[in-house]
């Protein structure tokens, strides 16, 4: 019998988390458990991380994504590069093998920014930045989130390795040099992108495909849904103050499938307020390249999938939501 009192998304507050009572620890590693073995999703609170930070990089970014397209596509990348995604570049219902139209949106996408010694990675993996001249503050806002993201990223993995029964940084060791991936998604309305094709999102149904993904999103009409066994498609809750926070393929696939997935999509702007501009900092956390991503055994994990090459695996990802 499935317990309706507990919320399929609950919200964990990291206050409780880091000051160590094992009773709290305890409770929150059980509820966060319960929770990615349904959704895939959670939200966190107490981070710390300034809400004025993130306000500040939207304002920056915004002023960039308003600029005439002539003058953004100085920066023109493919998807898993630095720089601009301009309109239809990316479709990532392509990843369930769904051929929908591209996605509604346009982003700025950067990655990490140290190069790795193995030459064959850092052709691969690491390029630098490229940061907008017409918008010179943006860098140093985005180098400070960065940072924060990092270090949550570590709390996290930590949490959940706890979550698993396991050792603390049974996943956080991996991170050591990670390849993680950062987008700031602009959703504009229809008088910049038109009337939505039939199919079309702002982003198409999909999952990530790394270990966690940590959100700073708006909320809106059209905004960000979440797919559930039990619920089907339902609007993901929202709270100003929390990130929503969702694990990946590779998570799930490292954990024998104990957790799934987060399969979530975008609206596209809703025909009641079309005029609806949204935007969401994104950011993808990755392992170290190199890393064996082996499913945890029974009874943890559930399914043993053949071991893979953490890299490998995401870039065939990659390369399977690029509108080509």
């Amino acid at each position: 019998m499935t317990d309706t009192s507990r919320p399929r998304i609950p919200t964990i507050d990291l206050g409780p988390w880091l000051s160590g009572d094992p009773e709290a620890r305890a409770a929150i590693a059980r509820t966060l458990d319960e929770a990615l073995q349904t959704a895939g999703f959670f939200l966190v609170t107490g981070h710390g991380v300034d809400p004025a930070l993130r306000a500040g990089i939207r304002e920056a970014a915004r002023s960039f994504f308003r600029l005439p397209a002539e003058t953004k596509q100085a920066y023109e990348a493919k998807v898993g590069g630095r720089g601009w995604l301009g309109p239809g570049a990316e479709a990532n219902g392509y990843s369930e093998g769904t051929e929908t139209p591209p996605d509604l949106k346009e982003s700025l996408t950067f990655a990490t920014h140290e190069p790795f010694e193995d030459p064959v990675v850092n052709a691969e993996w690491y390029a630098p930045n490229v940061w907008p001249t017409e918008v010179p503050g943006l860098r140093e806002l985005c180098e400070e989130y960065l940072g924060r993201m990092a270090e949550l990223e570590k709390q996290l993995l930590t949490l959940l390795g706890e979550a698993l029964g396991l050792e603390p940084d049974f996943f956080s060791r991996h991170m050591d040099h990670p390849t993680y991936g950062f987008n700031i998604n602009w959703y504009p309305g229809t008088e910049v992108i038109g009337e939505p094709q039939p199919g079309q999102f702002r982003i198409g149904p999909h999952t990530d495909f790394g270990t966690v993904t940590i959100l700073d999103r708006q909320a809106g009409k059209g905004g960000l849904q979440v797919f559930t066994d039990e619920g089907g498609w339902e609007d993901a809750p929202f709270d100003p103050a929390a990130f929503t926070i969702n694990i990946g393929d590779l998570m799930a696939r490292w954990t024998g499938d104990r957790w799934r997935s987060g399969r979530h999509r975008v609206l596209p702007p809703p025909a009641d307020a079309p005029a609806e501009e949204l935007m969401s900092l994104v950011y993808f956390g990755e392992c170290t390249p190199g890393t064996i991503v082996e499913s945890v055994p029974a009874p943890v994990g559930r399914v043993p999938h053949e071991p893979v090459d953490s890299h490998v695996y995401l870039r065939a990802k990659l390369d399977s939501i690029t509108v080509e």
